[in-house]
């Protein structure tokens, strides 16, 4: 039963499919950052300068397993976790990671057209993760969630208070202000495509569907010649051998009328 309809605190689910490979990954890759950090972090997270002119595409994908600490970490992680598993239930898991990749990198547009100059790198998964928040408003806004454990809310409220803190929160500027930023980039992101997204995919495959039925009834198929049979073959005897079973199981009439033709022409033959 949906969350909208309990109306009650998020429940233990198991640690498993997609999310278990995202927490896995950039938990390798924070192990590998603390090593490699140097050459990882300006060569894997989301450089605007390096994207914009030297074409580095693949950054705004990367940027999101890379993380600034343990605790940064641990939080997207957790957060990951606690919406993420009760929607990748409900949408499965290839619809969960085209979601999931998509707010990150809506997050990650966000911040290369607001400082298409910068150097500084950003990283994390937390604009796809506050994109995950938004979903689950959308999907279970009646659920309830405690805010540090102990402030009951529902999710749709908690949402829009989140969105509000960032928004505020960007407006203080800097760097943390661009990070704020990229926050709301997944939110709205996430808004955008659960709210029409979807809807024009779908629309344009009913529409290609409806598209394929009309050509189809406007050109209808040709229909198969009958095989014109001009002496006794094997093949003959043995669709009249079919045809005998079935006189004799239903009789005459059970008979359509190109076995009827078949019969008369095996008829004539004999003769």
């Amino acid at each position: 039963m949906a969350f909208e309809d309990l109306h009650r605190p998020l429940s233990a689910a198991g640690f498993k499919g997609a999310i278990r490979w995202i927490i896995i990954i950039s938990g390798i890759i924070l192990m590998l950052q603390q090593v490699l950090g140097n050459f990882i972090v300006p060569t894997f997270g989301l450089v605007p300068i390096d994207v914009w002119q030297r074409h580095w595409w693949w950054q705004p994908f990367t940027y999101i397993f890379l993380h600034g600490g343990l605790f940064h970490w641990l939080f997207n992680m957790f957060i990951l976790w606690m919406f993420g598993r009760e929607l990748e239930t409900r949408w499965g898991t290839v619809d969960f990671l085209k979601y999931f990749f998509i707010t990150g990198i809506g997050a990650a547009l966000c911040v290369l057209f607001l400082t298409p100059h910068s150097n500084a790198p950003t990283i994390g998964s937390s604009g796809a993760v506050f994109g995950l928040l938004v979903a689950f408003a959308m999907v279970f806004p009646e659920a309830t969630m405690y805010l540090y454990f102990v402030i009951p809310v529902k999710a749709w409220q908690a949402a829009a208070l989140f969105a509000f803190i960032e928004f505020f929160a960007a407006l203080a500027g800097g760097g943390a202000g661009i990070a704020r930023f990229a926050h709301l980039g997944g939110m709205v992101t996430g808004y955008l495509y659960l709210r029409y997204g979807w809807q024009f995919s779908s629309q344009l495959f009913s529409g290609w569907f409806s598209t394929k039925r009309w050509i189809q009834k406007k050109i209808p198929t040709r229909p198969r010649s009958s095989v014109e049979l001009h002496e006794v073959t094997d093949e003959l005897v043995e669709k009249v051998d079919k045809i005998l079973d079935k006189i004799s199981k239903g009789g005459v009439d059970s008979l359509t009328p190109e076995e009827k033709k078949i019969m008369d022409r095996y008829s004539r033959l004999k003769k």
